[in-house]
This record gives structure tokens, C-alpha cells and sequence, in this order.
């Protein structure tokens, strides 16, 4: 077969199987077990493949395919891959149990840097009683233009029917925390994700990596845009979303909100926190941008300073410990 493209549809650690791309641009045939240079990890799900083959469904990587964007989360020390060439964020949350509002606004943050759609799908909708509070932390994020589509994935499979327009032809990956039904949204789309998932797990011989994986699944024809299918990433339920590796200023410009004010205030370094003449904290009091979304901005700038701080101290050690002299070796 020699060489040939595919996307890498699911990344267990440096475990990677792909797909080989079909003149449809659909996404079939056997799962290929790709082995990466020197057990490195270079791949995220949603890339484009050049790979070799090496044996019956087994390939090597010759080269990534330029990505048009890579969204991934980090601290100071790693990184870690979600997914490649997304076209939108489906940010899902919950009524119940309750979501994060910190993990909400960093999606968004980091959607903005790369200008990647976002749409926020609040499920579990017909807990009523929880409804209301749920709304009200949705509010900023509608009020700055951010879809926002309420659902029951559970009791209420057709309020999905009313995304179906917005996924077709385009490559979404749900991103949210545990719990809030992800899995359901995926079934519901893709009634093939449980059995594919299912031969990912008896590809790489290891069940134990489905809850920690992203995996990629073509959603079926109704989801095709002239020549494109839809895709949809599973990314694994996380707490927490580092965005350690923005600097100050991609995080200024990452704020919707921020972006007409920016170059305003008194002072040209103004980091928006006690000086005189901010017209970020002005607009705050005034209503027009919410509280907590200044107080995440602050957060994240503090996030980044501390990974600096640490980085170099890690740095400054590693450079001690190799230039000390060593004590000689006693058998």
C-alpha cells in the first residue's frame, strides 16, 4: 500500500489508531495501529496523517499535515492535547450536577485565542428546580454573543434535533466536565460510538483507556455538507483547564469583551486591577462587562506569572545540579 493519508481518530497516551481518508472524505475501513518517531508524542485526534505501511494495519508516521489549529490545555510543566482542525466548541454543561463556571469561561478563552466557534449546550434541562440557577450563570456568555441551547439528551432526544443544522460538515469536539452528559449527546449523534469505542478499546487490548481518551467518529449523511461529513471529537471529562502558556497580551485579546476597550486606559501596561483610570474596571461597575469575568482574567494572568516563576525555577535547578560536581561512584 506504501504510503497513504489518515486521520488520527483516537490517542491513548502514545497510543495512536487512524482511519484511512476516502475519496468522500468519510473516514472507514480497519483501525491502523500508528506507531510515533522514538515514542514521542506529536499526534492529536483530528490530525491528517501521512503514514507507511508497516505490517497488517500497522503504519509509521512520515509527516503531520499543517494543522489550521490545536486546541490543548497546560501548567507550567505539560501540555496536553484535545484536538486538531476543530471547526467549533461544544462546551456542555448541566442543571444538575453543577457546572463550572471557572472550566466555562476558560473554553471560552481559549475558543477566542484561536477563533474557533463555541456554543454552550446546557443538558438536563427538565430539572426545573435547578433550571433557573443555571441560566443565571449563562447570562455574561449570551449577552457577548455566545449560542447557548438548552436540551435533554436524556428525556427529550428531539430538542438535539435543533443543533443537527450547526454540526453538518463540520468537526466539533465536545469539551465539559464528568457527569454532565457528554456520552449521552455522542450516542444520541453517532449511534456508532459505543461500538466503535468498543473496538478501540479490543485494538489496543487495554479497556481501561476509554475514560481517558479522545476519540473522533464520523456523525451519519444527515450530518454531510456538500462534500463533508460532520465529525465529532470526544474528549475525556476534566476539572480543570490550564491556559498556562498565554501571555499577558493573548489574554487581554482573548476576552470579547475586553477587545473594544483595549489601548484605553490611563496607563498603556495597565493590567486592569487597582490603577487609576482603568476603563475595564469602569465597565465593570457600570455593568457592561460581568465581575467574574474580570476576576477570571486576573486569575489567568496570575496562572501564567506563577508557571513563569516556576519554569525558571526549574530551569535555574536543573542547570545547578548539572554543573555541580558530583561525588565519586562507590561500588
Amino acid at each position: 500500500m506504501g504510503q497513504f493519508r489518515a486521520l488520527l481518530s483516537a490517542s491513548y497516551g502514545r497510543h495512536y489508531l487512524a482511519q484511512t481518508i476516502q475519496a468522500d472524505g468519510s473516514h472507514a475501513g480497519p483501525l491502523i495501529q500508528v506507531s510515533t518517531p522514538a515514542k514521542r508524542h506529536v499526534g492529536a485526534v483530528g490530525d491528517i496523517l501521512i503514514l507507511e505501511e508497516t505490517g497488517p494495519n500497522q503504519a509509521r508516521i512520515i509527516e503531520i499535515e499543517k494543522r489550521k489549529n490545536l486546541l490543548y490545555r497546560s501548567d507550567a510543566f505539560k501540555s496536553k492535547s484535545i484536538a486538531a482542525n476543530v471547526d467549533q466548541i461544544l462546551v456542555v454543561l448541566a442543571t444538575a450536577p453543577a457546572f463550572s463556571p471557572d472550566l466555562l469561561g476558560r473554553a471560552v478563552v481559549a475558543a477566542e485565542l484561536d477563533q474557533i466557534e463555541l456554543r454552550i449546550i446546557l443538558n438536563k434541562c427538565d430539572l426545573q428546580d435547578q433550571l433557573t440557577i443555571a441560566r443565571r450563570g449563562l447570562v455574561p456568555y449570551q449577552n457577548m454573543g455566545y449560542p447557548v441551547h438548552e436540551v435533554s439528551a436524556k428525556f427529550d432526544p428531539q430538542s438535539l434535533e435543533g443543533l443537527q443544522p450547526f454540526l453538518k460538515g463540520k468537526v466539533s469536539v465536545l469539551v465539559g466536565q464528568s457527569g454532565m452528559g457528554k456520552s449521552t449527546l455522542l450516542n444520541s449523534w453517532a449511534p456508532n460510538a459505543a461500538a466503535l469505542t468498543q473496538e478501540y478499546s479490543l485494538k489496543l487490548d487495554s479497556g481501561k483507556h476509554t475514560t481517558t481518551a479522545c476519540r473522533y467518529f464520523d456523525l451519519p449523511e444527515w450530518s454531510r455538507n456538500q462534500a463533508h461529513l460532520g465529525g465529532m471529537i470526544d474528549s475525556p471529562g476534566f476539572q480543570e483547564f490550564g491556559l498556562a502558556h498565554l501571555s499577558e497580551s493573548q489574554l487581554q485579546h482573548a476576552f470579547r469583551e475586553f477587545k473594544p476597550l483595549l489601548g484605553k486606559c490611563r496607563f498603556h501596561n495597565c493590567k486592569h486591577d487597582s490603577e487609576p483610570g482603568c476603563v475595564i474596571q469602569e465597565a465593570v461597575l457600570a455593568g457592561e462587562i460581568a465581575a467574574e469575568r474580570l476576576a477570571l482574567f486576573k486569575q489567568l494572568l496570575s496562572d501564567s506569572k506563577t508557571a513563569d516563576i516556576q519554569l525558571q525555577g526549574f530551569s535555574q535547578a536543573k542547570e545547578r545540579w548539572s554543573t555541580s560536581p558530583k561525588p565519586p561512584y562507590k561500588r
